[in-house]
C-alpha cells in the first residue's frame, strides 16, 4: 500500500466551500493535515441572498474532527481580500481551489447583459482576481497549486448557458497560459471539469441520477492535482461517478488548398475540399503554440515540394472509405446476393459485415495514377498512359481491416527494369490507418510500361516477390463465374479510372477491340472464390496474395479459378472459360488458417424487426382520437431510430397536424430531431427510461428546440395504458 497522500502545513483556499465539492474539498484537504480557508457568500444557485452560516457550518465540522479551518465571506471579486484571510491566519498559501459559481440560465435570444456579467465576474473575473492575489507569493516560494473549475457546458455547450459556457470555456484559456507561465517556478494550472449532485444541478437533473453523482467522488482527483507530487500541469480532467479521465483539444489533418507558395486559395478550393479540412477520422493533439507553428513551417516545406507530398517529400494518397466503398467494390468484384458467403461483403448490417481483403490493392493504380510517380520513376522517357500494364501485384494484410477509416498510403519506388521491350517499375506501397499510425497492408505493383526498354538498365531486382507455379497435378477444386458485361464500368467506381477499361476509342488505341477488364477486378473473383473454398468465406483468414496478369479479360465473359492446396497455401490460376486462356497465374494465397465449411446460409442477422414501430403505430391511433392534443404542442418531431449505432428507421409525429407516419417530414423541417436505439425508445415509452437521464446519458441525442422535447412526456403518457 502507498503511504497516504498528506497536506502538513500547507495553505489551501477554496472558494464556494459552503456546500457541494466545495464542502468536499474542504473536508478532505483539512483531514489530511492542510489548514483551509473556506469561502462562501452563501447564496443561492442564482447567485441571490447572502449568509455566514454555508461558510461557518463546515469550518465547525473541520475543527470538531480537528482540522484547522477560518472563514471568509468574501466574493471572488474580491480575491485579495480571500487570499489576506489566508496570509493573516495562517501566513501563507500554497493552493487556490476556484470553485465558487452561480447559474443565469436563458436563452441567447433572452439574455440579458445583466445575467451576462454575473456569470462572467463569478466564474471567470472572479477566479482571475483570486489566483492573481495568490500569483506573487507562489512565485516568492516557487510552489503553487491552482485549479480552475469548467463544465461540459463550457467544452461542448448547451441550451439557454451562453453565459455559463462561454465563462467556463475562457477558463480553459486562462489554464493554459497560467500552465504556461507558472511551470519554471513549480506552479502547476489544471482544469477540473466535473459533474456533480450540487446547488447548480439541483433540479436540472433527473433525482435518481442526481444521487449518484456524489461529490465525495471527484474530490481526490482534485486534491492529488494539487499534491507537491503531482505534476501534471494545464491538463483538463473530467470527473464523475467514480471515473476520471483526460480531455484535451484535437485538430483534424486538414487539407492543403493550394498546389505551391506560388498559387492562390480560391473559395472553390475551400468548398470542394470542405469535407477533407472538417474530416476528424485522423486528428493532431498539440501542447503548444510552438508545435502549431512547427507544422505550419511542415506545410509550407509540403507547398515547396508539391502539396501531394507527405512531410519526407515521399509520394502519399489519403483516403477515407466506408460500407458503401466496401459493397461498391465487393459488386465491382462479383459478389452477389445469391452466394450466401458474399452477404458479408453486402450488407453493412450483416453481424459479420467485412471488407474483402484485395480492397486494398486499390492504393496500388490510384496512388501510381495521382502522384506521377512513374514519370518520376523514369524522368528520361515520356509516359504514355495508352502503354501501361499492370504487370504483377503482391498484397499482405496485418490486422483485421476496420469496415470504417481514413487511410493514408506512402508509395517507393524500389527499383526500375529493363526488359527490352519494356521497362518494369516496381512499386511499393503501405497503407496506415491515420487514426493510430498502425500499417494496416504492404502491396508491391509491378508495372509495365510498354514499349520504353532498351535503355541498358537491370534486368533483375532483389525486391521482386517471385511467383510460384501451382502443383503438377489436376486441380483440387474449381469455381466458375461469369462477369457482367458492365462489369468494368462497376469496377472503376471503386477509384481505378484508367480510360482503357471504359472508352471505346482509348481501347483501340491500345490495341484493344474494346474496353477491356481490369487485371485487379479479375482478382477480386478469384480471391473470392478462394476465400469461399478454402477460408469458409471468412476474409479475416487471408494473410497474403501474390499473382501475374497476363492476357485480359473482355466483361461478359467467363471467368474459372483453378485451385491447389498446400498446406496453408492456395495456388491459383484464372482462366477465361470461353477460350481456354489463362489470364491470372502463378498466384498463391496464404491463409492464416484453413477451413472447408462453405455456409450454404445466409451469415448476415438482419435485423428488420424494429419493435418501436409499434410505439409510432399506437401514437398515430391516440393522435386520431384525440387531435386536440397533438395540436396543443403544436411541434414537428422527427425521429431517427438506430440499431447498433445505425439508422434503422424514421418517423414523424407532425403534431400540427395530428399525423404520424414513417419517413421525414413532408414540410421538409422538424422542429425537433431526436435519435435513439430501438430498445431505448421502447423503454422511454413504457416509462421505464427517463428521457432526461437518457439524454445525460448520450442514448438520447436531440437537435433543434430542446425544450419542445419536454412537451413529448404528455404524448407518452397517454399512450403508456395502450402500450
Amino acid at each position: 500500500m502507498p503511504s497516504q497522500l498528506r497536506f502538513n502545513g500547507r495553505v489551501v483556499v477554496v472558494t464556494g466551500a459552503g456546500a457541494g465539492l466545495g464542502r468536499n474539498y474542504a473536508l478532505l484537504f483539512a483531514s489530511r493535515g492542510a489548514s483551509v480557508v473556506v469561502n462562501d457568500l452563501g447564496v443561492n444557485r442564482h447567485g441571490d441572498g447572502n449568509s455566514t452560516k454555508s461558510a461557518d457550518t463546515v469550518v465547525q465540522e473541520i475543527q470538531r474532527n480537528g482540522g484547522k479551518a477560518v472563514a471568509n465571506y468574501d466574493s471572488v471579486l474580491d480575491g485579495e481580500k480571500i487570499i489576506e484571510t489566508a496570509i493573516k491566519t495562517f501566513g501563507r498559501v500554497d493552493v487556490v481551489i476556484n470553485n465558487a459559481g452561480i447559474l443565469k440560465d436563458a436563452s441567447f435570444a433572452k439574455m440579458t447583459e445583466k445575467q451576462w456579467d454575473m456569470i462572467y465576474d463569478v466564474h471567470l473575473k472572479g477566479a482571475m482576481k483570486t489566483t492573481k492575489a495568490a500569483w506573487p507569493y507562489f512565485l516568492k516560494q516557487r510552489y503553487g497549486r491552482v485549479i480552475l473549475t469548467s463544465s461540459n457546458s463550457g467544452l461542448y455547450g448547451n441550451f439557454g448557458q451562453s453565459n455559463y459556457s462561454m465563462a467556463k470555456m475562457g477558463l480553459v484559456g486562462l489554464a493554459n497560459t497560467l500552465a504556461i507561465e507558472g511551470a519554471q517556478k513549480n506552479i502547476y494550472t489544471n482544469v477540473i471539469v466535473p459533474t456533480a449532485a450540487s446547488r447548480l444541478t439541483e433540479g436540472i437533473i433527473p433525482p435518481d441520477f442526481f444521487n449518484e453523482l456524489k461529490p465525495e467522488l471527484i474530490t481526490p482527483v482534485v486534491f492529488w492535482l494539487c499534491h507537491e507530487n503531482c505534476t501534471e500541469n494545464g491538463s483538463i480532467i473530467e470527473s464523475a461517478l467514480g471515473w476520471a479521465g483526460k480531455c484535451h483539444l484535437i485538430r483534424s489533418s486538414g487539407c492543403i488548398l493550394r498546389q505551391d507558395l506560388s498559387s492562390d486559395v480560391t473559395p472553390e478550393a475551400v468548398q470542394e475540399n470542405w469535407s477533407k479540412i472538417t474530416d476528424m477520422t485522423s486528428t493532431k493533439r498539440f501542447n503548444s503554440i510552438q508545435e502549431v507553428t512547427g507544422d505550419l513551417y511542415n506545410i509550407i516545406d509540403q507547398l515547396k515540394n508539391g502539396a501531394s507530398s507527405d512531410n519526407e517529400g515521399s509520394p502519399m494518397f489519403k483516403h477515407s472509405y466506408n460500407y458503401r466503398d466496401i459493397i461498391l467494390y465487393a459488386l465491382g468484384v462479383g459478389a452477389t446476393v445469391q452466394e450466401p458467403s458474399d452477404m458479408r461483403y453486402l450488407y453493412e448490417n450483416c453481424e459479420e459485415f467485412a471488407i474483402l481483403p484485395t480492397f486494398y490493392v486499390l492504393y496500388g493504380p490510384i496512388g501510381c495514377m495521382n502522384t506521377s510517380l512513374l514519370q518520376k520513376a523514369i524522368p528520361h522517357l515520356q509516359v504514355d498512359m495508352t502503354k501501361i500494364l499492370h504487370g504483377e501485384q503482391y498484397l499482405e494484410i496485418y490486422k483485421q481491416l476496420p469496415v470504417e477509416a481514413t487511410v493514408e498510403t506512402h508509395y517507393k519506388v524500389q527499383d526500375v527494369l529493363d526488359k527490352e521491350k519494356s521497362a518494369v517499375v516496381l512499386i511499393q506501397h503501405d497503407t496506415y490507418d491515420t487514426t493510430n499510425g498502425e500499417k494496416l497492408a504492404s502491396g508491391q505493383m509491378t508495372a509495365f510500361i510498354v514499349g520504353t526498354g532498351g535503355f541498358g538498365g537491370k534486368r533483375t531486382s532483389p525486391h521482386s516477390i517471385p511467383l510460384v507455379d501451382p502443383p503438377a497435378r489436376n486441380p483440387d477444386m474449381s469455381i466458375t463465374q461469369q462477369t457482367s458485361f458492365d462489369q468494368a464500368a462497376l469496377y472503376r467506381l471503386s477509384g481505378d479510372l484508367n480510360p482503357m477499361h471504359i472508352d471505346t476509342s482509348f481501347a483501340a488505341i491500345a490495341g484493344y477491340e474494346r474496353p477491356i477488364l481490369h487485371g485487379l477486378c479479375s482478382l477480386g473473383f478469384s480471391t473470392r472464390h478462394v476465400l469461399r473454398a478454402y477460408a469458409g468465406g471468412d476474409p479475416n483468414l487471408f494473410k497474403s496474395i501474390k499473382t501475374r496478369f497476363i492476357k485480359p479479360v473482355l466483361p461478359g465473359q467467363t471467368l474459372r479459378t483453378d485451385m491447389w492446396r498446400e498446406n496453408k497455401r492456395i495456388h491459383f490460376q484464372t482462366s477465361v472459360v470461353e477460350t481456354g486462356t489463362p489470364v491470372v497465374a502463378g498466384a498463391y494465397i496464404d491463409l492464416q488458417d484453413v477451413k472447408m465449411e462453405i455456409p450454404q446460409t445466409n451469415p448476415c442477422s438482419a435485423k428488420d424487426n424494429i419493435q418501436s414501430n409499434a410505439i409510432f403505430t399506437t401514437i398515430d391511433e391516440q393522435m386520431k382520437l384525440n387531435p386536440q392534443l397533438a395540436k396543443s404542442i403544436n411541434a414537428v418531431f422527427f425521429y431517427i431510430i438506430t440499431i447498433d449505432g445505425k439508422p434503422v428507421a424514421e418517423w414523424t409525429l407532425d403534431l400540427k397536424n395530428a399525423k404520424v407516419y414513417k419517413g421525414r417530414p413532408s414540410s421538409g423541417k422538424a422542429d425537433v430531431t431526436l435519435t435513439l436505439d430501438d430498445k431505448d425508445m421502447v423503454e422511454i415509452a413504457l416509462g421505464k427510461l427517463n428521457p432526461q437521464l437518457a439524454f445525460v446519458r448520450g442514448k438520447l441525442k436531440i437537435s433543434g428546440n430542446i425544450m419542445l422535447a419536454q412537451k413529448l412526456k404528455s404524448i407518452m403518457d397517454v399512450n403508456k395504458a395502450k402500450l
